[in-house]
């Protein structure tokens, strides 16, 4: 009573007050023009102070600012209603209901399974009688039975239930959002819908299953990053990866290298000035046609590296080596092809002091 007598207060302060001190013409919009004030003020940049446009990234769970590109916010849920029908298809808006969790892939029952509950009341809040309790009894017990215990399922359930368990247990782990889940739950069913998980290694299958989802998503995670997390055999997941990718018929898209340069560019926590001359290094190397035939990580740490000598920054090879999972051979050559071709250009708009800092090291 105290919080609800305390709420309309402040709703009726902020009805007198507002108009005045925000210099709002009409006063019967003073409230909803302080939530969309507010609302402006929570969604504006730390950085820029922008608040005009924000892009939101529903597969990161991130919100970003259109003019400078700082993150927001980030780990954000997803507030849009989830409505399950239960009504015919033919009547618009018929049976919507957010009644139980939603259904899910990710789930060995796909989250359709049923739950007696513990009230012993009909649906006219009367008692049941003894025969109908003691039916209700029984069928309470057995259906919990069904669901706790794994001998009562199939080979394909009890296959789901192990899988999706270590799926979601991994999914803390690797920092995988909702959409990736889903999309690796999919791919594994439809491997075990044609026959591909008999006689194959489950995790291994499950880990190639998780680099082709983040790999559709563009999501830059690696073979090395998955194999010791999961605590799998890199050789294992390429091989599951191959058969899957020739099976199914994937198109796997390109590693976009754009990517893998923020990625370790944040884990070395890079100045922001050599973040984006590193974006302007990779839009030209990209555009000319340098980075086919590379390894995306290696080509981002070996721009980052150029772009800190170009600033000054004190960062030796190692360091990039091991935040992009390669060694400094890949790193020292990469640098020397990029020079060749590149330098050049550079030199015309930057000066000399360039490439001596490139040769210094």
């Amino acid at each position: 009573m105290n919080f609800t007598i305390m709420g309309v207060v402040i709703e009726g302060f902020c009805k007198m007050f507002l108009p005045t001190l925000y210099k709002i013409d009409k006063p019967e919009q003073s409230w909803k023009s302080f939530s969309l004030m507010l609302a402006t003020r929570i969604m504006s940049c730390s950085v820029c102070n922008w608040n005009k446009a924000v892009i939101t990234d529903p597969v990161r769970g991130e919100i970003i600012c259109s003019n400078c590109g700082m993150v927001i916010s980030q780990n954000i849920e997803d507030t849009r209603p989830e409505w399950r029908s239960f009504g015919s298809e033919g009547a618009e808006g018929y049976g919507k209901s957010r009644i139980g969790t939603p259904s899910s892939l990710a789930r060995h029952d796909m989250g359709l399974y049923t739950i007696i509950g513990e009230t012993n009341k009909d649906a006219s809040g009367h008692n049941l009688s003894a025969p109908v309790l003691s039916t209700i009894s029984r069928l309470r017990v057995w259906d919990n039975r069904t669901q706790l215990d794994p001998s009562s399922y199939s080979p394909s359930h009890r296959n789901f239930q192990t899988t999706f368990n270590n799926l979601a247990r991994s999914k803390d782990k690797l920092g995988l959002s909702y959409a990736i889940i889903e999309k690796t739950a999919y791919i594994y069913r439809k491997a075990h819908k044609r026959g591909l998980i008999r006689g194959r290694s489950m995790h291994a299958l499950l880990a190639a299953c998780v680099y082709i989802a983040c790999r559709e998503m563009e999501n830059p995670r690696t073979l090395r990053d998955l194999a010791t997390i999961m605590n799998i055999k890199r050789k294992d997941i390429t091989r599951s990866y191959r058969m899957l990718v020739l099976e199914l018929d994937f198109n796997i898209p390109l590693i976009d290298p754009m990517k893998c340069l923020i990625k370790i560019s944040n884990n070395l926590e890079l100045s922001e000035k050599t973040k984006r001359k590193a974006m302007q290094i990779m839009d030209n190397v990209t555009r000319s046609r340098i980075s086919a035939g590379k390894n995306p990580m290696g080509l981002a740490a070996s721009i980052l590296y150029l772009s800190c000598l170009f600033n000054g920054d004190q960062k030796n090879q190692i360091a990039f080596a091991q935040a992009a999972g390669v060694t400094g051979l890949t790193i020292r050559n990469i640098c020397r092809i990029l020079k060749n071709h590149f330098v050049s250009t550079h030199l015309e708009k930057n000066g000399p002091g360039y490439t001596k800092g490139i040769q210094r090291k």
